[in-house]
């Protein structure tokens, strides 16, 4: 089992971080594994929206369909793998910083198919060190 959250402040509003942060389209722009994105449902998100990504990740090409399980606009969101070699869930929070700023948590749980519990203890803080920058890149992309 794989538990890894990581948190910024990003000084813009929370509306803004989280309508930029949680729609897919962008992903490839602040993930640095995500190759491609492809809508299997058609937009806007909603509960239940399933959306093909492209992802690289220690050196493979990884496929999977995310189904977004729970939206709260502007404070939570939760997708699920639906399918693909490593089950997961992601959260995505927002929350009010002060001073027009948004405080974001990015956590992933899940366990690898495939690996051993030993492989889970690496794979950790690999996802941990991409995570936080994924979660830089898109500070200094709405910061910009």
């Amino acid at each position: 089992m794989v538990d890894v959250a990581t948190e910024i402040e990003i000084r813009r509003p929370r509306d803004v971080v989280s309508a930029y942060a949680g729609n897919p389209d962008n992903a490839p722009d602040w993930y640095s594994n995500i190759k491609g994105v492809n809508w299997e449902t058609a937009p806007p998100l909603v509960q239940g929206s399933k959306v093909a990504f492209r992802a690289q990740f220690m050196g493979k090409a990884l496929d999977y369909v995310y189904e977004f399980t729970e939206l709260d606009p502007g404070r939570k969101l939760v997708m699920r793998t639906a399918q693909g070699p490593f089950p997961m869930q992601t959260t995505y929070t927002w929350a009010d910083a002060g001073n027009g700023s948004t405080h974001m948590t990015l956590r992933n749980t899940g366990t690898p198919a495939g690996f051993s519990a030993v492989a889970s203890l690496v794979i950790a803080p690999m996802m941990r060190r991409a995570m936080r920058k994924d979660l830089t890149k898109l500070k200094a992309l709405l910061e910009a």
